[in-house]
């Protein structure tokens, strides 16, 4: 048995001026991994992909790993980089195979098409129209019917954060293998609702969310789905189908997977202004975190910049927050992190122990929101300068190798600020720890993170503070221009009934 497993993972923050060049899922050797070389970075870690090279040993089957790509997200993806990775994974499936795994987002915009991932998977059919495939996606997904209609199976991860990402490679593709041998027959039934749910109000860890996804998978513990999922969707892609969607798959069932499609988008529906996110004026959020840093417990209080999230798009350049912080005068704290590769590579060439005054981040305008960059000018005593890998510790994609690119922190007395040169976004401690920073020896944590912060802080923290900061991740829809997304959805059309 011959199997084809690839990942090709964007998502397309539409409203980010951030660009994507294919190098920009390549790390440093300058092209994705592929063949031996995925195969070594990602077995034995938590990736989707983990779980297909797993599953292709246990079968006894040749596994064959053409592409292994995964950007952090940014604006549209360059043409020219969505051809090199489709051509790379659609000359493998060329080569014959007996079965096709796909470790990808389900919400790669283009510079030329809305869906990335069914236009891959329609030019896949017309090479191979009987060879099954299956596919794990992101709970972000924004489901379009060409992934449904161009794949067997569809699975998508049911926590977020996303700690589930290796178990739903496992479900996606220990079904398909099912369906191979013929102890299954997947039918799968899909649909959506017109509603745009906040990224904010998206998390696992609370209500409406939690209890949808819970619903998803009792059916999948009870035998009545083979896979079940929701999708919350992805609001900051401006495209038609952007927004909450489910996919069922029964065995040989169409009508039990219309059913339990109905239910949980039914639940989803009328739970819907429960994933309407409202703010707090950041100066209410500061002085709200100092009270909690007063009262009893251990552990620091995490500080949410969650509007420059580079996990969602965000330039992770932006400085309201980090200024807000500066300026309130509270101490003890450690910033993660300001993205500004010119900024490291002056602090590199002072080096370490030296005293600099220098403006940070605002590099970056952001037009789609109609702002300006505000560069920071802030000085300190750069303390330690990193090459920036770490491996992270989970439970979020555990193993996997983040690399921040060359990185300083900068000691301004009260604030240790991390600046970086790559694009991480901090949901794992490792990305302090590894600059000798421990998160429990803090007052006060600065993260310019959304929801994902939750897998490697929430149980460490004392409180959580979100602050209004500025970025093209803003939970405030009135700042951004859709265009293309269907209308009427809820809550750009509040009285949708």
């Amino acid at each position: 048995m011959r199997i084809v497993a690839a990942q090709m993972k964007h998502e397309t923050n539409t409203f980010s001026p951030v660009p994507t060049p294919l190098r920009r899922f390549s790390g440093r050797s300058g092209f994705p991994l592929e063949g031996q070389a995925a195969h070594d970075a990602f077995k034995g870690t938590g990736a989707a992909l983990a779980a297909y090279i797993d599953i292709a040993e246990r079968a006894g089957a040749e596994l064959v790993i053409p592409l292994a790509a995964d950007a952090s997200p940014s604006g549209p993806v360059a043409a020219d980089a969505f051809k090199y990775m489709s051509d790379k994974i659609c000359a493998a499936v060329e080569k014959g195979c007996d079965a096709i795994m796909l470790d990808l987002h389900g919400a790669m915009v283009t510079e030329e098409v809305e869906d990335g991932e069914g236009t891959l998977l329609a030019r896949i059919r017309t090479i191979a129209p009987e060879t099954p495939i299956a596919v794990a996606l992101d709970m972000h997904t924004n489901l379009f019917p060409a992934m449904v209609d161009n794949a067997t199976v569809l699975a998508g991860y049911s926590t977020y954060p996303h700690v589930d990402v290796y178990e739903t490679g496992w479900r996606a593709g220990t079904t398909l293998m099912r369906a191979m041998k013929g102890e299954v027959t997947p039918t799968k039934a899909w649909g959506n609702r017109p509603m745009l749910p906040h990224v904010m109000r998206q998390g696992t860890h609370a209500f409406p969310n939690r209890e949808i996804q819970a619903r998803a998978r009792e059916m999948e513990a009870r035998g009545e789905a083979l896979l079940a999922t929701v999708f919350a969707g992805f609001p900051h892609a401006d495209v038609y189908h952007a927004g909450l969607s489910a996919i069922v798959v029964t065995d040989n069932d169409p009508a039990k997977a219309q059913q339990l499609r109905d239910e949980l988008l039914d639940m989803a529906w009328r739970d819907r202004a429960a994933f309407v996110y409202r703010p707090e004026p950041i100066g209410k959020s500061l002085a709200r975190a100092r009270e909690l840093a007063e009262g009893a417990g251990a552990g620091p209080v995490i500080l949410l910049d969650h509007y420059d999230n580079c996990a969602s798009g965000g330039t992770m350049d932006t400085t309201r927050v980090l200024k807000a912080i500066l300026d309130s005068g509270l101490d003890d704290v450690a910033a993660f992190a300001i993205h500004d590769p010119a900024a490291v590579t002056k602090m590199v060439q002072a080096g370490i122990g030296a005293t600099v005054t220098l403006p940070i981040g605002g590099w970056n305008d952001l037009p789609s929101i109609k702002a300006k960059g505000e560069p920071l000018t802030v000085t300190g005593r750069v303390k330690l300068i990193s090459d920036g890998r770490y491996r992270n510790q989970g439970p979020m994609e555990r193993g996997v190798l983040q690399d921040m690119g060359a990185t300083v922190v900068l000691d301004t007395g009260r604030v240790d600020i991390v600046i970086l040169s790559n694009h991480v976004e901090p949901y794992d401690i490792e990305c302090l720890m590894s600059l000798g920073i421990d998160p429990m020896r803090k007052k006060f944590i600065m993260l310019k993170s959304r929801v994902h912060f939750r897998a490697g802080f929430q149980d460490l923290a004392k409180g959580i503070v979100e602050c209004e900061g500025v970025g093209v991740c803003t939970s405030d829809y009135s700042q951004l221009d859709f265009r293309h997304v269907r209308r009427p959805i809820y809550p750009l059309d509040p009285d949708l009934q």
